[in-house]
């Protein structure tokens, strides 16, 4: 999804990993046990930091990111937000998937007074992206999540806005120390080395990451050769696939590819959601229409990896010999973090389906491919040569077959959208942000309240007095949260 720049040099009071890993875990006793309306409290102290803060804040990140500030305090906004919807989450109690089954004599086998739900991993490793300094990062929608569900957290901040992320941690520690929780329940490391050792600490168990599939990868495995492997739950690259049928083309051509121009250049199109590739009606004027809209200009990409993996790939795309400049000057992009744009590229299905490693692979940057096609039947072939994605967008008219497409559409990623564009992503109980590999490492979102289910785990308590089982599983019920007993939802 975004690469890494060049480690700055942490802070001289920044703790190692091992003193933030023995904070967390230190904590992670009292968290875990914490009343659930406390730990709701919590979220929304760092919530209400947040927004008390936004006029120091936001100045900081753009000077950081120059993503501008109309944008940043809209994200800020929606991190601040999304701290208040996990806080109503933790009350509503929904997360815990409480199970009781009463003992069952007559049942075959027998049945044992059963009872599950779901509990806190543990200290949970976070990694921070760079395109978004707000929401991705240091509390961020893993961090929201894993303090959701009663684990304590330990953040690696991202060298794009190492000054944004230390101010936050501070203003999060004050925040979290007023609303009485335990000390090492949130910590910050810094530097490429510190990532690695985190996902290496034993105490660590489980982790949150954002970022570029080759460092995401890497990271992966280093989960899994662990002596005791964790779970990692890593967002990396999504093409998002836009498939715009002939019926629409021909009666919204000029809706599509203002809509396209907009979502493509968002963000100076460092969106995990950017809509990658494009197909398009070999017989319409998309193309054209397209070209119109957009306006060159430069860009201000995060940093100066990100600008030269851009570079990089978008050289090797428009060397492909079946592929065309449709607007833009894919030769004269610029150099440090400064890239013209944005650049629409052109070509065919028969091309895709030659080179699907190049032409279907993301280019993080203001560019899209468009693929013209001649039947939608050529479109599905694509489809299955496409990797994992976190969305798949349709554009059609009312009449036109697409279950087929839908289908393909379905296999390939986490969101189908109908219509619209996929870079406004909504914080919601809906919401799915994850797809297959490479989109996500896992099948859980990143994105929305269903992301809590990736920090707990499940356990089945048997034959236990009442007295001692946990509040939600007790037979009174004293939380009066949902639950299922003996089947039926209640």
């Amino acid at each position: 999804m975004t690469s890494t720049s060049t480690s700055p040099r942490p802070s001289a009071t920044s703790p190692t990993v091992q003193e933030s890993v023995a904070a967390a875990a230190d904590a992670q006793p009292a968290v875990s046990a914490a009343p659930y309306e406390q730990r709701a409290r919590w979220l929304e102290s760092l919530a209400d930091e947040l927004d008390a803060n936004a006029d120091e804040l936001v100045p900081l990140a753009d000077a950081e990111t120059s993503l501008g500030g109309t944008r940043l305090s809209g994200e800020l906004a929606r991190t601040s937000a999304q701290l208040r919807l996990f806080a109503h989450v933790v009350r509503e109690g929904s997360f815990l998937e409480a199970i009781v089954d009463h003992r069952n004599d007559d049942a075959t086998p027998p049945l044992p007074d059963l009872r599950r739900m779901l509990v806190p991993v543990g200290p949970v490793g976070v990694f921070a992206a760079s395109n978004f300094p707000f929401a991705f990062s240091v509390l961020g929608g893993d961090t929201a999540s894993a303090l959701a569900a009663g684990n304590t957290v330990v953040v690696k901040a991202h060298e794009g806005h190492p000054e944004l992320s230390r101010r936050v941690s501070e203003l999060a520690q004050a925040a979290l120390s007023s609303a009485g929780a335990p000390q090492g329940i949130l910590g910050l490391v810094e530097g490429r080395d510190a990532g690695v050792t985190l996902v290496e600490e034993p105490r660590i168990m489980a982790v949150g990451f954002t970022g570029s599939v080759r460092g995401g990868r890497s990271l992966f495995d280093a989960a899994s050769r662990r002596a005791r492997p964790i779970p990692f739950y890593g967002e990396l690259g999504s093409l998002n696939p836009v498939v715009v049928t002939p019926g629409a083309a021909s009666a919204r051509t000029d809706d599509v590819a203002e809509g396209l121009a907009a979502s493509f250049t968002l963000g100076a199109g460092q969106f995990c959601t950017k809509p990658g590739v494009v197909f398009v009606p070999a017989d319409s004027r998309l193309d054209s229409a397209l070209a119109a809209r957009v306006e060159r200009r430069q860009f201000q990409l995060l940093n100066d990896r990100i600008a030269s993996g851009f570079r990089d790939r978008l050289a090797e795309v428009t060397g492909v010999a079946a592929v065309g400049v449709v607007a833009g000057e894919p030769g004269e992009v610029g150099e440090g973090t400064a890239v013209p744009g944005p650049i629409v590229l052109s070509t065919t299905v028969d091309a895709v389906l030659e080179d699907p490693e190049v032409l279907l692979d993301e280019v993080f940057g203001p560019v899209t491919l468009l693929v013209r096609y001649d039947t939608l039947d050529r479109v599905r072939e694509a489809l299955r040569a496409a990797p994992g994605s976190l969305t798949t967008t349709l554009h059609a008219e009312d009449g036109e077959d697409v279950r087929g497409l839908l289908d393909e559409m379905t296999q390939l990623s986490g969101r189908v959208l109908y219509g619209g564009w996929p870079t406004g992503v909504a914080v919601s109980w809906a919401q799915q942000h994850g797809g297959p590999y490479p989109a996500s490492t896992s099948l859980h979102t990143s994105v929305g309240t269903t992301a809590i289910r990736r920090f707990l785990r499940p356990v089945a308590y048997q034959t236990m007095p009442d007295a001692l089982l946990p509040e939600p599983l007790q037979e009174a019920n004293p939380l009066g949260i949902p639950r299922r007993v003996d089947g039926r939802l209640a």
